[in-house]
Parts: structure tokens; C-alpha cells; sequence
């Protein structure tokens, strides 16, 4: 999985990966109010990266349930680590484990969620099929995706706009607009009338989130040249820290599409 996964094994995979799980864990608590109460419950989240849901998931079962983070890179599961000793938290587990051949227990948790985790792959049934498996009946699987369609930048931005649209021509090679899709892949798996949501964050000048098209373009620079030449992505690069430095610009991220239910029981 490691090896298939489009940003698996990038250093600048960490700082990204805990900047997006700050800037979307207020939808995630939002979602969360949504559910039964978890408390002395048992959640998974899978692909949980350097923090995920870990926070979040560990509030909503509270201290007598339990937490497991689960992926496929050692060095994020390390950070995550540290970032829980730091935080006090005590109730997350974290385990090595590849979706596709996972040494995890069938059936016996509450709750599963994957974030981002489709379009990168791009093997949307397996995917969704593997997290039912670790699904007790009556319990819940929870998924989120992008839609690119709202990303952009205010005043206009083109060389990060340019980024922007390289990066959705890799990523549509394989899951592409995976968000979309969300509802209907849970349907495959028994949700027949899954809940969906939709989130934009406006992003004030000079906030980190911005630059998530140049952090992409170092995680995906052997795609990208593919494309253009090492000369050309320097220059855009360049370009577009310029741009989006400059005072007063601001941007919309993209659309963060959730889609939930819960199974038969």
C-alpha cells in the first residue's frame, strides 16, 4: 500500500499532514455531534497520518474507550506518537497496518474513519470494503474526500492556480473528484441512505493552509515532472510563494465532502 499510495514516503508529507488535521478538526467535531454518543466506545482511524482524528475520535469515546490510528508509514505513526505524549492523551493506540491486508480484528469497532485516503489510491470498492470489515454491525463508517472545484485564491493567484490544476490532473488519474463519489461507494457496502456534508474554510491572508498547493508540489515533484521541466516547477514554485504573500490575498480551500452511516445490525 505504502508503495501505491500517491504521497506515501515524503518528508514534506509531516508538516502537511498536521497543519490539515488543525485546520479540519472543528468539521470533524461538528460530524462527530451528529453520532450517538461514543462514549466507553471502540474507533478506528485509518490513515491516520501524523494526527487525523486522533484528538477528536479520543474526546468522543472519552477515557474509558478506546482509540486506534492505524497506517502505513512508521515515521508519521511517530510523529503522531509524540504528538500524544505532549498532549496528555492516554486512550490511542497506534499500529502499523496496511488496509488491503490488515492484521486487525473483523468487526470490532464502533466507528471507522478515513480521511483522503480514496483518491489517492484510487481503489474506492476495495477501500470501502476493507473498512466494513472492521466494522461491528450497527456501527459506523465515516468518509471524507476533496472536491477541488472550490479551491481558489482572491485576488486571482495563476501560477498557484496553475499548481492547483496539475495537481488535480495527477490526483484524476486515480480517485480524481473522490468526494463525489463517497455516497454511492457506501451504498456498495449496505449504508443505503448515507448522510452527507460539505465544508469550504475561507482563509485569511497569510494563513498557512494557502501555501497547500506548493506543499503538494514538493510531495508529488516526480509526477509534476513529468510535466514540466525541473526549471519550470522551480520558477512556478517561486512564483507562487510570491503570489501568495502578497498582503491582502486570501483563498477558499477545497470543498471537503463527508459521507456517513451506519451498518445493519
Amino acid at each position: 500500500m505504502a508503495e501505491e499510495y500517491l504521497l506515501a514516503n515524503q518528508p514534506s508529507e509531516l508538516e502537511r499532514l498536521r497543519l490539515q488535521s488543525l485546520v479540519w478538526e472543528p468539521s470533524g467535531r461538528q460530524l462527530l455531534a451528529n453520532l450517538d454518543d461514543g462514549s466507553d466506545g471502540r474507533a478506528l482511524d485509518f490513515g491516520c497520518g501524523a494526527l487525523g482524528w486522533l484528538r477528536i475520535l479520543s474526546e468522543w469515546v472519552g477515557p474509558s474507550g478506546q482509540v486506534v490510528g492505524a497506517d502505513i508509514d512508521e515515521s508519521l505513526l511517530d510523529a503522531a506518537r509524540s504528538f500524544l505524549k505532549a498532549e496528555g492523551i492516554t486512550n490511542v493506540e497506534l499500529v502499523a497496518d496496511d488496509l488491503f491486508d490488515s492484521k486487525l480484528e473483523p468487526h470490532s469497532f464502533d466507528l471507522v474513519h478515513a480521511r483522503y485516503q480514496i483518491a489517492p489510491l484510487g481503489r474506492g470498492q476495495e477501500q470501502v470494503a476493507s473498512y466494513r470489515r472492521l466494522v461491528r454491525p450497527g456501527g459506523s463508517v465515516i468518509l471524507e474526500e476533496w472536491d477541488l472545484s472550490s479551491w481558489h485564491f482572491n485576488p486571482s493567484a495563476p501560477a498557484a492556480e496553475r499548481l492547483v490544476s496539475l495537481i488535480s490532473e495527477i490526483f484524476g488519474v486515480l480517485g480524481g473528484e473522490a468526494g463525489r463519489e463517497l455516497p454511492e461507494l457506501l451504498r456498495t457496502i449496505g449504508i443505503e441512505e448515507p448522510e452527507i456534508d460539505a465544508r469550504v474554510i475561507a482563509l485569511k491572508p497569510g494563513h498557512p493552509y494557502l501555501r497547500l498547493p506548493i506543499q503538494f508540489s514538493v510531495a508529488l515533484e516526480s509526477r509534476l515532472l513529468d510535466r514540466l521541466s525541473r526549471d519550470e516547477l522551480a520558477s512556478l514554485r517561486t512564483e507562487a510563494e510570491r503570489e501568495l504573500a502578497e498582503p491582502g490575498r486570501w483563498g477558499t480551500t477545497f470543498t471537503l465532502i463527508q459521507a456517513w452511516g451506519k451498518l445493519e445490525g
